[in-house]
Parts: structure tokens; C-alpha cells; sequence
């Protein structure tokens, strides 16, 4: 069969040299660089990377598909993002080309899809996906899949389709070190080609912890800083950099996060929380965990309501405007805003 040049939209800055090693990612950078050597070969079919936010997850998977091109020219790789996977299939409906959509995905050697969690909920994407899946791997070829979110832990994906998740391996990301965070710091320096004191970048090390995009960040904030204004690099300027940087991290709060934290606070689970059910004090629970993911989130309303127990945008805005009026008018509510917004913010 006549193969098709299918670009691989991967990115070649995010290769394995300047992936640093440490505790924190060596099984997930280990079983993909053993992918990229064998890709479809060995038990790592699929190989599914999870952690959180900026700790390398789409580095690795774009690293794999480099080396598998580099290793393998012949080889249909694509990299692609579960959200635009998804517009893919839905376009695929309205034109009545489904058929022409799995077919082009069945010719590929490497899929990777990335942020695997965004298929929750979509039952028609995680279908045609099953198929594609298990096409792929009985002919042998592999699948990458990166997630926010161990598979035990993804809500609304099917069970058949998780399953398939579990069949190879899943290697998680933690956040780096402060050996590995004093390594990432330095080979940044070096790519750049800038020379910063010890001291600084022990700072930076010190006080950025949760993730490797933000040790980067800081870094390239510092860098901006001293030439446009003709600055030192000096320990002043690094903490008023870095202090910004926490000060943003504080305020970002997932609606996962809120959930669990209104739950608690009302002693109940997730699954009460998120249920059908119209008792006043689980809707009034709802109703607050969807003010809090309003107004501490940049998640659209849509987005919200899907993932606190698939509810509309309508009923998001509707919670919105209940709490705030409680708030004005019963003392006891407003304890539990007050109460809450402490829990979230500190």
C-alpha cells in the first residue's frame, strides 16, 4: 500500500539531550527512550506518561517521536493533542468522512496523543479511539499517551477503553528534585549561553519547587530583566522575580482540587458531591464547589459543569448567582464561603 506523507508536527526542540535525568522522571525518560529504540517492540505498548502540570510530560512524548524519526525515517509518526483529535473526529461526523478518519489514523506507526484526560466524557471520541487502538496495537505499532491523571484516577473514560491504558506502562512524573532542579536550572543557562552566580540559581532552586516549566520561567524572566534594563544578575532581582512566580502559582487551584476540599469540608465524597441526587445540603455543596472553581479557575463554564457531575453551563451560572445571594443573606452560608476560601487560598 502506497504510504502517505503525514507531517509529524513534533517539535525538535524537545528532544532527549536536553531532557535532564533525576529521580523524579528516570522510569518515564528510561521506558521512552527504550520505546523510541524499539518502537512497537517492546511491553510498552502503550507507554501512558502522567504527572502534573509542567513537569515534562509533552517533552518526552515529543522526544520519543524525534528519536523514533531520526532512528526510523520510514516510519508514520504523529503527534497530536486529544482536544484536536477529537475536533478531528467530530468534523469527521458532520462531513460523513468517519470512515476516511479511522483510516488514516490506522496508517500511522507512532500515534502520540497527548492530554489523554480530555477524551472524559466524550463517548463518541473514546469509541472511535478504541477502535483505532486496538488496530494499532495488534499490527504492532505503538501508542504514546500522556495524562494529567494516573488511569485509576480518570473520571468518565470508559472502562474497556482504561483497560487498554493499563496494558503496557504507566510512568509517572513527580516533581524535580533539588539536585535535579539545580541541573535543569544549569542546562537551561548553558543552552542559552548566559552565566549566572551560584548562589542565584541555588535560590531560584530553592524556591521554585513545584515544577520544571516555572524553574524555566524564572530563569528567562531573570534573563529579560537584566538586558532590557542593563541589570546584574544579582540575588535582589531573582527574589523579586521568584516571588511573583509563587504568588501566581497560589492563585491557579484545580476544580479536582476544589472538589475534594469542598467534600471534605462538608463530609461527604467526591461521588455525593458530583451525584444526582437533590438533597439541599449535597445541591448547596455543588453549587459551591462550581462558585469556587468560577472564580479561582480560568475554566470556561461549559468546562466546570462537565466535570462536576456533567452538568451544564446554565446550571454553573445558575450555582453562581445562588451562592452569591446566600452569601447576602444567610449568615450560616456565608461561614461556609469564608471558611472554604480559607481552605483554598492558604
Amino acid at each position: 500500500m502506497q504510504k502517505v506523507k503525514i507531517e509529524s508536527q513534533l517539535n525538535p526542540n524537545y528532544n532527549f539531550n536536553n531532557f535532564v535525568e533525576g529521580d523524579s522522571n528516570r522510569l518515564a525518560r528510561s521506558a521512552g527512550m527504550a520505546v523510541a529504540n524499539k518502537p512497537g517492540g517492546t511491553s510498552f505498548n502503550p507507554l501512558l506518561i502522567y504527572g502534573g502540570v509542567g513537569l515534562g510530560k509533552t517533552h518526552i512524548a515529543h522526544a520519543i517521536g524525534v528519536d523514533i524519526k531520526d532512528k526510523y525515517p520510514d516510519k508514520t509518526v504523529l503527534y497530536i493533542s486529544s482536544e484536536k483529535f477529537t475536533q478531528q473526529f467530530i468534523d469527521s461526523v458532520k462531513s460523513n468522512t468517519r470512515n476516511d478518519f479511522i483510516h488514516f489514523y490506522q496508517m500511522i506507526d507512532v500515534l502520540i496523543i497527548d492530554d489523554v484526560q480530555f477524551l472524559s466524557g466524550k463517548t463518541g471520541t473514546q469509541d472511535v479511539f478504541f477502535h483505532i487502538f486496538n488496530h494499532l496495537h495488534q499490527n504492532g505499532k505503538q501508542v504514546i499517551l500522556t495524562s494529567d491523571k494516573a488511569p485509576v484516577d480518570m473520571q468518565d473514560i470508559e472502562q474497556r477503553l482504561l483497560s487498554r491504558f493499563k496494558w503496557g506502562l504507566s510512568a509517572e512524573l513527580q516533581a524535580p528534585d533539588y539536585e535535579t532542579r539545580i541541573s535543569i536550572l544549569q542546562n537551561k543557562l548553558f543552552r542559552d549561553g548566559v552565566e549566572m552566580p551560584e548562589d542565584i540559581v541555588e535560590y531560584i532552586a530553592k524556591n521554585i519547587k513545584s515544577n520544571v516549566r516555572e524553574l524555566e520561567g524564572v530563569i528567562i524572566s531573570m534573563i529579560a530583566q537584566a538586558s532590557f534594563n542593563r541589570r546584574e544578575y544579582t540575588l535582589e532581582l531573582a527574589r523579586q522575580i521568584v516571588d511573583k512566580f509563587v504568588k501566581n502559582t497560589k492563585k491557579e487551584v484545580s476544580i479536582d482540587y476544589i472538589q475534594k476540599v469542598v467534600s471534605k469540608y462538608f463530609d461527604m465524597d467526591v461521588a455525593t458531591l458530583q451525584s444526582k441526587t437533590r438533597k439541599r445540603h449535597i445541591v448547596q455543596a455543588r453549587q459551591l464547589a462550581m462558585f469556587f472553581a468560577k472564580r479561582m479557575t480560568k475554566s470556561s463554564l461549559a468546562s466546570i459543569g462537565s466535570q462536576i457531575g456533567h452538568r451544564d453551563h446554565a446550571t454553573v451560572l445558575h450555582a453562581c448567582k445562588t451562592v452569591d445571594n446566600l452569601t447576602e443573606t444567610d449568615k450560616q452560608f456565608r461561614k461556609y464561603v469564608d471558611d472554604l476560601t480559607k481552605k483554598l487560598t492558604f
